[in-house]
């Protein structure tokens, strides 16, 4: 059985006058399991592949190999489906056109499935829009899958009057999950990232084709670790207060405040999908009436949620002081992730005004994410930015834009700008 622990980082103290107090919550579970195998409902997982024209012969070859080898991840018994995409999406496998969409794995059905995306030719255009309703409308024809997972790869710009694809997310949205590649340099990643972020998930390039495979089989097996279905972080606040802002700032940079549904007048709840054994990092700001000098009160409880079961918690504390060298400090943990917030805000600002043919908006806010990147050690995005701009001085932020820079490499660093490093980390006493 899985089991989950909490720990918060914050400076307490704050000043005469003082009201907003930040802390970061890190929530680990261990024992998580295997999808679909915990007793609370059962797995679906679809794979989603781009089977539109603009699929070329090289790019294909290693989608279909890499949907295969994702197959075999499939735990047995977990319920699937295969769907190609392009203009509409088409339930390729299983062969059924009423009644449940998916099938559970087996021998047999590994094999046919494999067959079916065998015989994936490319043609037509991009609606992903359709691809997601279909991912939608197999889970709810197989209404004992609760814990619900799409793969998807696409290579191409979606091609469809606008709003289509964002009232597709919109309907996705909170019922499964989405990872999403894109193949090669032909797709849109803010689009891409939209769906992603959207349905709880992650967005990556796959440069080549023969780096396909491996991402595929990575993202199944991290899927089938995920035992936990579903958990909600649960904030409390006290009368009087405000929760600014809930943010996941590890292993990625996701804003949730947008996503609070109520539990009760004082106590809001975010989603955040299905676990495996990991930890993840909440940064959470919420701005309290000041009280006089030596109060103390409770600004914030921070559960983890399986369904009406809270099975941890941490407690976020403000303690009002007249002692500058306690209220100055910035607790590290708070200093280093409103960093690495800031340095995704900063690539995709920076790549946004390069694009838009901006170059000294583009320059500053690149030089911006070096300084950052350098400043809390997340060499990944030191290494990315490097192959755009030329670095003067990363301590200052001085850089150049490279004059020629390869497609997928500012693609790269469009999609990793999300990814975050942790440093060591000593929990509030």
């Amino acid at each position: 059985m899985a089991e989950f622990t909490a720990a918060v980082y914050q400076n307490e103290f704050l000043p005469d006058g003082g009201t907003d107090v930040n802390a970061i919550v890190t929530i680990t579970c261990k024992g998580a399991g295997t999808a679909g195998q915990s007793g609370a409902g059962e797995a679906g997982e679809i794979i989603v592949v781009d089977t539109s024209g603009s699929m070329g012969p090289a790019t294909m070859a290693a989608a279909k190999d890499a949907a295969q080898a994702a197959l075999a991840e499939i735990v047995d018994g977990t319920w699937f489906a295969i769907v190609a995409g392009a203009d509409r999406a088409m339930l390729a496998y299983p062969p059924v056109s009423s009644g449940p969409g998916m099938t559970r794995m087996d021998a047999a059905a590994r094999h046919d499935a494999s067959a079916a995306i065998g015989r994936f030719v490319g043609s037509g255009g991009t609606a992903i829009s359709t691809w997601l309703d279909l991912a939608g409308q197999l889970f709810a024809s197989v209404p004992e899958v609760t814990q619900r997972h799409v793969l998807l790869l696409t290579d191409g710009e979606n091609r469809e009057r606008p709003g289509r694809l964002d009232e597709a997310i919109n309907r996705a949205t909170g019922y499964y999950q989405a990872d999403c590649r894109g193949a090669g340099t032909d797709w849109q990643v803010a689009e891409i990232r939209r769906i992603a972020q959207a349905l709880l998930g992650t967005v990556d390039i796959i440069p080549r084709p023969d780096q396909m495979r491996a991402q595929f089989q990575e993202i199944m097996r991290t899927a089938m670790s995920r035992g936990v279905a579903d958990a909600k972080l649960r904030v409390w606040s006290p009368q009087g207060a405000e929760v600014l802002f809930v943010r996941q700032v590890a292993p990625t940079v996701e804003d949730l405040t947008s996503r609070r549904t109520p539990v009760n007048p004082l106590t809001g709840e975010y989603p955040t999908g299905a676990w495996s054994d990991e930890s993840r990092d909440y940064h959470v700001a919420v701005r309290v009436p000041a009280k006089a000098v030596g109060q103390e009160q409770l600004a914030a409880r921070v559960q983890l949620a399986l369904g009406d079961d809270v099975v941890t918690q941490a407690l976020v504390k403000a303690t009002w002081s007249s002692n500058s060298e306690l209220t100055a400090r910035i607790d590290k943990q708070v200093a280093h992730y409103t960093g690495q917030t800031e340095l995704a805000q900063m690539i995709q600002e920076g790549l946004a005004a390069k694009a838009a043919g901006d170059e000294a908006t583009a320059t500053t806010k690149l030089g911006r994410a070096v300084q950052l990147a350098a400043e809390t050690g997340n060499d990944e995005a030191t290494s990315k930015l490097r192959k755009v701009v030329d670095v003067e001085s990363e301590k200052d932020g001085t850089v150049r834009l490279k004059r020629a820079v390869d497609k997928a490499d500012e693609m790269a660093l469009d999609t990793a700008s999300t990814k975050t490093t942790r440093i060591r980390k000593e929990p509030t006493p």
